[in-house]
Formats: structure tokens, sequence, C-alpha cells
């Protein structure tokens, strides 16, 4: 059944409270965490990579407690089976029959933490869950339930037992974050917080009731984009496929993601309309993980973020019906 649309206006102030529900726990990942809100607002999945210790899963769990969400942690290790993700049929003496045991897929959001440890076979029941919003299981489809999220964490700089991501799982993650190290001030206030708990645990509120964000994601899906943005995102992505150090670009399915992360994030900025300046801002998150480079040009140093973060100053911007 579709939700009934959320006005823009409540969205936006669900979205604000939100944001500054998390950030009494997380510290220093502000505009991070917008692009990881504004993604969900937009029904995609979030990829965390960054090094251990920044909060990747505390946010993915103080995000899913201020949405009102089932939350399921899974622990990626390389002897995960597929069917510890999926659930398996077990026996029942009793009733002579296999009863099917559902396993952490199915829920609300489902944190995938350190997803680039688990081996391929692993990774592809999670890439049909995601990409399809089912799983298949000893020959049985089975349909997971709206909303369904994953936010996965990845570690960038260890690579002894692990197995890169293959580009069609990177793909279906709408979004790919990677926050950095807190400034002094942040970290100072990091620790003096944990010392003001005298706890490990944190907790923060739930902000919205179980089944809002489904209304939500329809009041975003309503917001109208101007056909000169639509362009704009279409020529960012295209740009990148002609660029020289880029072997294989973004596909249309990066335009698409540009379009909606850039709308839910004018929504959260609470307009009713995209700029250009909202596509900027979520440009990199959106599409560098979307591109391969040539060998010559990663071994000179140059990354992803980098082609993407010029083409932001190649690519001419619009000027948009409300900037006219």
């Amino acid at each position: 059944m579709t939700a009934t649309p959320m006005p823009f206006a409540r969205v936006a102030a669900y979205g604000e409270d939100i944001l500054a529900e998390v950030s009494t726990v997380v510290v220093g990942m502000n505009e991070p965490i917008r692009t990881a809100l504004s993604a969900i607002f937009a029904g995609g999945h979030v990829l965390f990579e960054d090094v251990p210790g920044l909060g990747k899963t505390l946010t993915a769990r103080t995000l899913a407690t201020a949405l009102g969400l089932d939350f399921r942690r899974l622990q990626c290790t390389p002897d995960l089976l597929p069917s510890d993700i999926t659930g398996s049929a077990v026996f029942d003496p009793a009733s002579g029959e296999f009863d099917f045991r559902p396993g952490p897929i199915f829920t609300d959001l489902l944190l995938a933490d350190e997803i680039n440890r688990t081996a391929p076979k692993t990774q592809s029941a999670l890439l049909e869950a995601m990409a399809e919003r089912q799983v298949t299981v000893d020959g049985t489809t089975r349909k997971l339930e709206v909303p369904f999220h994953v936010i996965a964490t990845s570690n960038p700089v260890e690579y002894e037992g692990t197995y890169p991501l293959p580009e069609a799982q990177l793909d279906r993650f709408m979004v790919r974050i990677a926050a950095g190290y807190p400034a002094r001030d942040q970290e100072v206030d990091v620790v003096q917080r944990r010392l003001r708990r005298k706890r490990e645990e944190t907790s923060v509120r739930q902000v919205v009731e179980r089944g809002a964000l489904a209304a939500m994601q329809a009041g975003v899906e309503e917001l109208p984009v101007d056909p000169d943005i639509v362009g704009y995102c279409v020529d960012l992505v295209a740009a990148t496929r002609a660029h020289a150090a880029v072997e294989i670009g973004a596909s249309p399915r990066g335009a698409i993601s540009l379009v909606l992360v850039g709308r839910a994030r004018a929504v959260l900025a609470g307009r009713d309309f995209v700029t250009p300046e909202d596509i900027k801002a979520v440009a990199v998150s959106v599409l560098a993980h979307r591109i391969t480079l040539t060998a010559q040009s990663w071994a000179s140093g140059l990354s992803a973020q980098d082609v993407v973060q010029g083409l932001l100053g190649a690519v001419p911007t619009p000027a948009t019906a409300r900037g006219r």
C-alpha cells in the first residue's frame, strides 16, 4: 500500500529534529549524516567507508532509533554464509515440515558491518536484497517489507582477508561517505561526553513514529525538479565518461541517484525546489564510487573524488528557475 505523502515543511521539520537528535551522540559528522539521511529519504542505501573508530556503526544505530526503524546489525566475516543473511528452512520434527526462519535481512534498517570482509557469494545475496528488495531461499522468493535500507561500513586501509566490493554492488549504494578524522575540539568533545556518561552505551530518543518514514519518502517524491537541474545532473554524469583519467564512467543510475539525493537534500533544507548547490553538495558522495580510473591515473595518485570535484568546476552550472 502506498503511503500518503507528508507535506514538505513537515518532512523538513522532522529531518532537522532527527539530525539534531543524532548530533547529541555523534560529534563532528553533521554533513556526512545529512547526506546519509538524504539518501534514506530518497529510498537508497548508504556505504560508510572510513578507518575504524570514527562512529560509523554508532551513526547507523542512532539514525535507526531516531527514525523509528527496526534495526539489525550483521558482522560480516569471511565464513559468513548467504543463509546467515537471508535465513533458512529448518526441519520441525513435530509437524514433519520445514519452517522458514528469517535472517537479519528481514528488517527496516540493516547494518552490514565491515561488508568487504565477507565472500563474494555472500555479497551476492545481499546484492539481490538491495537491488530487488527480495531474497530467494531454496527456490522461493520472499519480498522484503518497506522500508528496507542497508547501511554498510567498509575499512579502506586494511586489505588482508577482505574481498573488494564488485562494481555492481558498489553501484547499488546511493551514496558512499567518508567522514575523516574530527577536528581537535570535536575530538575533545567526544572524550568529554564519554566521561560525563560514565558508561560506554549511548542512547537517543525516537523522533518519528514507526511507519512515518514511508510517508516522508512519499512526500519527497512529490517535489518537482526543474528540467535544467535534471540536465545538469546528466551532464555531470556524461562528463565522467569522457574524462581522460576515467576508464569507466558513471551509469544512468548515477544520474538518477544524483537527482534523488539532491532533491531530498533540498527538502531537508526546507525548500520546495532544487538548486545546483544541492547537487554539488552530494555529487562526490553519489558519483565517486561509480567511477573506475585508468591504471595510469590511479598510479599517479589521482582519486575519483578529485575527478568529480574537477568536473563540478568544469561543467556549466545552470541558472535555476528560482534564481532567474
